[in-house]
């Protein structure tokens, strides 16, 4: 079977009618950076700036960085920087799919062999944006980074050294500067990210010249995207490169769903006209409703309902919203508890639930609780508890559902083996393994020593998870009934197992 490529691009080879082929855009400049050449950004940014190019209002292509030292960019580079996307789900209640072959990726380069190509690309002042997704972990400060090392360690090192040759290449000219656009998944990433390359700037000696440039000729924006992406689809690939009649190592799939909100001045809407080319790309001065929007309805969603349905035998989002007891818990979680303790607009907030619980219904997107459990302590403190503690204020009455969630969470970690970051736990349907920090893995372990069988001890397990303030960053003993409402559910989980005592919950 032949391999995607320009070649097979330009040829007479015969695409079917439902796959999208445009003509390879050689003669294109680039015009953007990428640092990261993963699923995520090739299906989400990448395929944006196809579909500008096919509009005919950005006329560019990206150059693909690898930021790690093993990735994908030897592969990107024999496919001529082509690939096929997939994106599936429902879209006004109908289910659809598109398949097109994204042409807008030039080249890729690996700075752990040739760091010189890299800078080269500061020089081209074509190429004045910048877009990343490093992980999580990307955007973090390595004080062993060095601007001597090539490539340096971190991303933001890279990013800095990039920068200075940039400057020093130009002179210094502020016209020069760049457009900055992380992707990474971390609160007021564009802010983080430029903290960090001004630490290092000073940190690395380099010229009180150079950090004013960096600070005022470059903008840095925060960002907030939502896609999911689930990626290579290894299971159906052979069906799907016998429907396609070639074979393509890069191919990616996602959801139809997509939304980039983008905090920074109204001008640069037209530098990256998106809008033109209708998709959903927010420009805004705040982006902060749209993160909380997000945090609380679609991640909160996903980490209430991860300990209750995995504990109940269900392994999957999609199976979870359909069943009739646990997608009712979700559904009344959200609309119940969580809007109501959301200070936004509640149309806005429940149209947005509406399109969250369809996309959770996507058959195409399998996501596992036992991989949305990973780091789930934390992510319990920043996406569940906050709407807990508000409508708590508002209500002057429990959440049932959500303190309910805690209690589920606990019990996950009731009985089983902890060695590092990983937890060997059991559940009916048998062994599993999960991972989170071990400082919260050590607090469970010994919030459940207390136990004694008795409704009085699930009250005494209740009382200590709540009293940790290193954990959640606060007393939560301090909510009137909360100790008691959780011990309560505690003792229901345990003696009546997990469906029950839901069940119980909804009655």
């Amino acid at each position: 079977m032949r391999s995607l490529n320009k070649t097979l691009l330009a040829g007479d080879f015969s695409f079917p009618p439902d796959l999208e082929a445009s003509p390879y855009p050689g003669h294109l400049p680039e015009r953007v950076i990428q640092f990261g050449e993963g699923n995520f950004l090739r299906a989400f940014v990448d395929w944006m700036f196809h579909q500008l190019n096919k509009k005919g209002v950005f006329q560019g292509r990206v150059v693909v960085v690898q930021p790690l030292a093993r990735g994908l960019i030897d592969k990107l580079n024999q496919q001529d920087g082509l690939y096929t996307l997939i994106l599936r789900g429902y879209q006004n209640g109908q289910m659809i799919e598109k398949r097109e072959i994204i042409t807008s990726i030039s080249r890729g380069l690996n700075p752990y062999e040739d760091w010189q190509a890299v800078l080269r690309c500061a020089e081209d002042p074509k190429i004045d944006t910048v877009i990343s997704n490093t992980t999580e972990a990307g955007i973090i400060y390595d004080p062993e980074d060095s601007i001597t090392a090539a490539p340096p360690r971190s991303f933001p090192g890279k990013l800095t050294a990039y920068l200075y040759h940039r400057f020093c290449h130009f002179k210094g000219d502020q016209n020069k500067g760049m457009l900055i656009i992380p992707c990474e998944l971390i609160d007021r990433n564009g802010d983080n990210l430029k903290a960090i390359t001004m630490r290092l700037a000073g940190e690395w000696g380099l010229p009180g010249e150079f950090r004013q440039w960096l600070k005022e000729a470059n903008l840095f924006l925060n960002t907030l995207v939502d896609r999911v992406v689930p990626g290579y689809p290894r299971e159906e690939a052979g069906k799907l490169y016998a429907e396609l009649g070639y074979q393509d190592d890069l191919l990616d799939t996602g959801e139809v769903f997509h939304l980039w909100v983008i905090e920074g001045p109204e001008h640069v809407k037209e530098r990256l006209p998106f809008h033109q080319a209708g998709l959903n790309v927010v420009w805004t001065d705040d982006m902060t409703p749209y993160r909380t929007r997000k945090v609380r309805i679609l991640n909160g969603a996903h980490t209430s309902t991860a300990a209750v349905a995995f504990l109940s035998g269900i392994d999957t989002v999609g199976e979870a919203v359909e069943h009739p007891v646990i997608g009712r818990f979700m559904k009344e979680l959200i609309f119940s508890e969580v809007i109501p303790a959301t200070e936004l607009d509640q149309e806005m907030l429940t149209s947005f639930a509406g399109e969250v619980l369809q996309r959770f219904r996507n058959p195409y997107i399998v996501h596992r609780w036992q991989s949305i459990l990973l780091n789930t302590t934390s992510k319990f403190k920043t996406r569940v508890l906050p709407s807990l503690l508000d409508y708590a204020a508002k209500k002057k009455v429990l959440p049932s559902r959500m303190t309910f969630s805690l209690a589920a969470l606990a019990t996950l970690f009731k009985e089983g083996q902890v060695n590092g970051r990983q937890f060997a736990g059991v559940r009916q349907e048998g062994a599993f393994s999960i991972e989170d920090d071990p400082g919260a893995l050590a607090f469970w372990q010994a919030a459940w020593q207390r136990y004694d069988g008795t409704p009085a001890g699930a009250g005494d397990v209740a009382t200590f998870i709540l009293g940790n303030i290193e954990i959640w960053g606060r007393n939560l003993n301090d909510i009137p009934g909360l100790a008691e409402r959780m011990g309560n559910y505690l003792q229901s989980i345990i003696s009546c197992g997990m469906t029950t005592a839901l069940a119980k919950l909804l009655a």
